[in-house]
């Protein structure tokens, strides 16, 4: 599991909350009407602004930006260069077996448009299609929580706002207790703002972020495995490609090539 998310979340929230005990009361900083407006509002305007099937797969999301990345840019490479030796050795069609039998769907589809002789320009344009509709819909995920971001702190001055003019058209400033009334009015209503702030922050940005770092890490495997077989189609050596495929990996990674080769992990999900 990858922590990193609960743990900064939980943290953040920790010291803003130790930052608040040093000089003032915890209790002086809860407002349920305060939480509705925010909360209630950045939740109402994103329903409003996306489809209902993002809403229902947010257990989804956070499910993968927790857990830890299986994205294993060394087993495909390794597996890309069996196929290739066995393409070079056998001839494309021997792939075909093979391909079926391949758990990622994105890479038996791949093998199999090579294994039916698609011609490389087509088969380049679907696969570079495929590719880019995967991005625009993951995309179109993490913006979710982009524009959610953007809405918590506009609620929470909306909510600045509302409290300002609630607390000035009951304002009696003729009284004794005027002026403290002002006062504690007007902290009531920065608490909105307070509030947008750091779930926009520490709870939709992080997320946000996290879901482009998963995407990312899945598009390098399908990049991996596009000029993988692109290479396989033109006949390549299998030890060019091999060269060619590594340049897509950090050391560390390279490093790590021969530990995991024909190790098979498990198919990732897709954040959409």
């Amino acid at each position: 599991m990858d922590f990193t998310l609960i743990l900064g979340i939980i943290a953040g929230f920790a010291l803003v909350a130790f930052g608040i005990a040093d000089g003032g009361n915890l209790r002086g900083y809860y407002d349920f009407a305060s939480i509705l407006i925010t909360i209630g509002g950045t939740f109402s305007a994103t329903f409003a602004s996306f489809p209902f099937k993002h809403f229902i797969s947010i257990p989804k999301h956070i499910w993968i930006v927790i857990k830890k990345p299986k994205h294993d840019h060394n087993y495909y490479i390794n597996l890309i260069l069996e196929l290739a030796v066995d393409a070079r050795r056998n001839g494309i069609l021997s792939l075909e077996e093979k391909a079926l039998n391949i758990k990622d769907k994105f890479l038996s589809n791949c093998i199999m448009l090579i294994v039916d002789a698609m011609d490389p320009e087509k088969t380049k344009e679907l696969i570079q299609n495929e590719i880019d509709n995967i991005e625009a819909r993951h995309a179109a995920v993490w913006n979710m929580y982009e524009r959610a971001s953007a809405f918590a702190p506009a609620f929470g001055m909306i909510g600045t706002l509302i409290g300002l003019i609630n607390m000035l058209a009951n304002l009696d400033m003729d009284s004794e207790t005027g002026s403290k009334a002002l006062t504690q009015g007007m902290a009531t209503a920065l608490l909105t703002t307070l509030y947008g702030s750091l779930i926009a922050n520490l709870v939709f940005v992080p997320i946000s972020n996290k879901l482009k770092a998963r995407h990312e890490e899945e598009m390098l495997c399908k990049m991996i495995i596009a000029e993988g077989v692109f290479a396989i189609q033109a006949g390549d050596n299998p030890r060019f490609i091999e060269q060619k495929l590594n340049a897509f990996l950090d050391n560390y990674q390279r490093e790590k090539k021969e530990k995991k080769r024909g190790k098979e992990p498990k198919v990732p999900e897709n954040i959409d």
